[in-house]
């Protein structure tokens, strides 16, 4: 299994970003004639967050994230950090050409070490 970090041109400042988590969403119900104290803490899925992004970025995370689903997956890390996931390095790199074509500069991979996101 090969994992990378996802990289994105920031829209408004034109430098590298990536999506992280940095806290999960809480949700949570308002009723009419009672009191509800029961909440749901959740973070979102990689697909989510990705596109939960849009618009911050110069590219359309719409067509980043059809790039990735042709050769590999979006997946939350250790509870924050957004990786590509794929089964092998070939698939990694068929990625990366397809977002260097489709995006040239404005967004890339960046291969994580095995040891470094366990």
């Amino acid at each position: 299994m090969e994992r990378a970090m996802l990289w994105f041109k920031c829209a408004a400042m034109h430098d590298p970003v990536r999506p992280v988590i940095r806290k999960p969403s809480v949700i949570g119900w308002e009723a009419k004639e009672r009191r509800v104290d029961l909440v749901l803490e959740r973070s979102f899925t990689g697909d989510e967050l990705l596109r939960r992004m849009n618009g911050w970025f110069t590219v359309d995370v719409f067509q980043a994230i059809d790039i990735i689903q042709q050769h590999g997956q979006l997946k939350i890390l250790d509870g924050n950090h957004l990786v590509v996931e794929t089964g092998n390095l070939a698939d990694m790199e068929r990625i990366s050409g397809q977002l260097a074509k489709a995006f040239q500069d404005e967004a890339w991979l960046e291969i994580v070490e095995k040891n470094r996101l366990a």
